[in-house]
C-alpha cells in the first residue's frame, strides 16, 4: 500500500501553466548569486601538472558544510500503517524535468546539520521530527559530485511517530517554493520510482541510491543474492 498525500493543490491551482526553461545563456561569475566558478591548476600522482574547473557554492557558513538531506522515518506507535518516509517532487531548471528527492536544504548561519534537517523538513513538508536518530557520522561531509564541484551535505535521519493512523500537515514553503510532498512506504521506494519514470519524473541519485541500497539489503538478508 503506497499512500501519497497531495498536498500543495492550492499552490498548484495558483500556477498560470506547466514550468518549463524559457531560454540558457552563459552567466557571468559577476552576476552568479549561489555558485562561483574556479579553475584548479594541480598536480598528478605522476607529477605532471594539470587544469580542472570547478563550481563552489557561494553560502558555504563556518560548519564547513553546505546542506542537508533529510530521511524521515515516519512510523505508528500502534503500527497502524507501515514505516514510510516522504519525498518531494518539484521542477528542477537544470534539468528541465520535475525531480523526485529527499527534503533538503543549505545550513543557515550558526545553525546546527541536525537543527537545519528539523527545520526544513517541517518547512517542505509540514512533518515535524522529534528526534534525531542518525546523522552521518564520517568525519567529513559526504561530497555530492567530486568530479564537478566540492559542494556536500550531510544524511539526517529524523524520527516521526505518530500515536495512531498517519497525519498530515500543512507545508510552510517560501515564496517561489513550489513543492508537493508524497509519503511512500520504504519498501515500496523502488517500485514508486518506476512509475515515476513512466510519467516523465526523475529521481535524485541520493534518493535513488538509498532505495536501491534498501532493496538490495533486503535480498542479501533474504539470501537472494542472484
Amino acid at each position: 500500500m503506497t499512500f501519497a498525500f497531495r498536498t500543495s493543490i492550492s499552490t498548484r491551482s495558483r500556477m498560470s501553466g506547466t514550468p518549463k526553461v524559457l531560454s540558457s545563456e552563459d552567466l557571468s561569475p559577476s552576476e552568479a548569486k549561489w555558485v562561483t566558478l574556479k579553475k584548479l591548476r594541480w598536480r598528478d600522482p605522476e607529477g605532471r601538472e594539470r587544469v580542472w574547473e570547478s563550481a563552489e557554492r557561494t553560502t558555504r557558513g563556518p560548519s564547513g558544510i553546505d546542506a542537508v538531506a533529510i530521511l524521515a522515518i515516519l512510523r505508528s506507535e500502534k503500527n497502524t500503517f507501515p514505516t514510510s518516509t516522504v519525498i518531494i517532487e518539484q521542477f528542477r531548471p537544470s534539468v528541465g524535468k520535475y525531480v523526485v528527492e529527499l527534503p533538503a536544504g543549505l545550513i543557515d548561519e550558526n545553525e546546527t546539520p541536525e537543527e537545519a534537517a528539523i527545520r526544513e523538513l517541517e518547512e517542505e513538508t509540514g512533518y515535524k521530527g522529534k528526534k534525531v536518530l542518525q546523522s552521518t557520522t564520517l568525519l567529513e561531509p559526504l561530497i555530492v559530485s567530486p568530479g564537478m564541484t566540492n559542494a556536500n551535505m550531510k544524511l539526517v535521519t529524523v524520527d516521526v511517530p505518530f500515536p495512531d493512523k498517519l497525519e498530515t500537515f500543512p507545508q510552510k514553503l517560501d515564496a517561489g517554493e513550489f513543492i508537493v510532498k508524497r509519503v511512500v512506504e520504504i519498501c515500496k521506494l523502488s517500485e514508486e520510482f518506476r512509475e515515476y519514470e513512466r510519467k516523465g519524473y526523475t529521481v535524485d541519485a541520493r534518493l535513488g541510491h538509498f532505495a536501491a541500497g534498501f532493496e538490495l539489503s533486503q535480498r542479501l538478508a533474504k539470501g537472494q543474492i542472484e
